[in-house]
C-alpha cells in the first residue's frame, strides 16, 4: 500500500455538547477516543493522518489551500436531509478521494422510506411500509397492525422506544403525529416485525463487496423489550447480547447475509458498512435499514464488535477500508 496523507473527517459530541445541543441530538457523533482510535490504526500502516474536524472545518481548510492524498470520513453532519453527504460533497467539489459512499447513496440512505423503495424495487425483501407527515398520509397505511414506527431520518435507535409498537390501528396517529412533532420530519410505518434480528457488516464496493460477518441482537431482560431503542443502544453492556451468527449451520442467518448483500449492492454503498434486518413471523429475515457511515468506535460500534467476533483486529478492519477506497480511485484514476 502506497504511503499517503490521509485526513480525518468527523463529528465530536463534545464539540456539539459545548455549543448546547443534547445528549439524543448527539447520539450518533464520535468521541475523541474514536479518533484516537482511528489515527493509530492509519499510522500502523505508515500513513501521515492530519485532523480536518466537520463539514464546516473542512470547507475552510479547502478554501485555505489544504489538501490530502484520501480522506477518511466519519462525519454525520448535523442539520437536513443531505447531512451525511455534505463532507463528500465537497470532497468531490475538489476531487480529493474519500472513504465510504458518495453524496447520492448518503442522501438516499438517510431517507428510511426512500431507501426501501429502492430496496423493494430491486427486489430485496422489506415490510410493508408508508411514509406519514400528516393524518391524511395514514391513508396510504394499507396493511394491517401490529405497526412499527419510527422518524424517517434519524439513527442509533433515535426515537425508538416501546410505544414504537402500535399494536392497535386506533393508536397509530397519535403515535405518528407525536414522533412528527418531536423530531420535526415524516415517520416510516412498517408492518411490525416480531422475529430474530441481525446486523450484518460489508466489506468492498459493487460486485467487489462481500459479507464480513453478522451477530445476532439478543434483549436481555434490562433491555426495553421488542425493539433495538436508543436506550438499549446507549446502554448495551447491561441490556444486550450480541452472538455471532453462523451461516454455515444456520439457514436463517444465511439467507440474512444473502439479502443483506443484496441490499448492498443494489443501493451502491461503498467500503464498508451495516445491514440491520429482522425476522417475520414465518421467521423470513427482511431488510431494515442501511447504514452505509457505520460507527467505527473499536469497542461501542456495531461494525467493530463484528470484527471482535470473527477476531478480526481493529486495525485490519481499517486497513480493509482504506484498501478498498484506494482500490476504487485506481480504477478512476488508473
Amino acid at each position: 500500500m502506497t504511503t499517503m496523507t490521509i485526513g480525518l473527517t468527523y463529528d465530536l459530541r463534545a464539540e456539539y455538547i459545548a455549543e448546547g445541543f443534547s445528549e439524543e441530538e448527539t447520539a450518533e457523533f464520535d468521541r475523541d477516543e474514536t479518533v484516537v482510535a482511528l489515527e493509530g490504526a492509519i499510522a500502523s500502516f505508515g500513513h501521515r493522518t492530519e485532523r480536518i474536524g466537520n463539514g464546516r472545518q473542512l470547507a475552510a481548510a479547502l478554501t485555505a489551500g489544504r489538501r490530502w492524498d484520501l480522506v477518511f470520513n466519519i462525519a454525520e453532519g448535523m442539520h437536513g436531509i443531505g447531512r451525511e453527504a455534505q463532507v463528500p460533497a465537497l470532497l468531490d467539489m475538489y476531487r480529493i478521494p474519500y472513504t465510504f459512499s458518495d453524496p447520492l447513496v448518503m442522501s438516499l440512505t438517510l431517507h428510511k422510506g426512500m431507501t426501501k423503495r429502492v430496496v423493494r424495487d430491486a427486489g430485496v425483501p422489506t415490510a410493508d411500509f408508508a411514509v406519514v407527515e400528516t393524518a391524511a398520509d395514514l391513508e396510504a397505511v394499507h396493511f394491517l397492525p401490529p405497526f412499527f414506527v419510527k422518524p424517517v431520518a434519524e439513527g442509533t435507535g433515535k426515537g425508538i422506544t416501546p410505544a414504537s409498537i402500535v399494536r392497535e390501528r386506533a393508536g397509530l396517529e397519535a403515535a405518528c403525529l407525536l414522533l412528527v412533532s418531536t423530531y420535526r420530519q415524516p415517520v416510516l410505518v412498517e408492518s411490525y416485525l416480531p422475529g430474530r434480528e441481525f446486523t450484518t457488516g460489508i466489506l468492498g464496493t459493487g460486485r467487489d463487496a462481500r459479507v464480513l460477518g453478522s451477530i445476532e441482537v439478543h434483549l436481555l431482560e434490562t433491555a426495553e423489550q421488542g425493539v433495538y431503542s436508543y436506550i438499549n443502544k446507549e446502554e448495551f453492556e447491561s441490556r444486550v447480547s450480541y452472538e455471532l451468527a453462523r451461516p454455515e449451520t444456520d439457514p436463517v442467518a444465511a439467507e440474512a447475509e444473502t439479502v443483506a448483500l443484496l441490499a448492498w449492492r443494489a443501493l451502491g454503498c461503498r467500503d464498508a458498512g451495516r445491514i440491520d434486518l429482522r425476522c417475520d413471523a414465518d421467521g423470513h429475515p427482511l431488510f431494515m435499514e442501511v447504514n452505509p457511515l457505520a460507527g467505527i468506535h473499536p469497542d461501542h460500534s456495531d461494525l467493530p464488535i463484528i470484527c471482535k467476533h470473527l477476531g478480526v483486529a481493529y486495525r485490519d478492519l481499517i486497513g480493509r477500508i482504506i484498501a478498498s477506497a484506494a482500490e476504487r480511485v485506481a480504477k478512476v484514476n488508473p
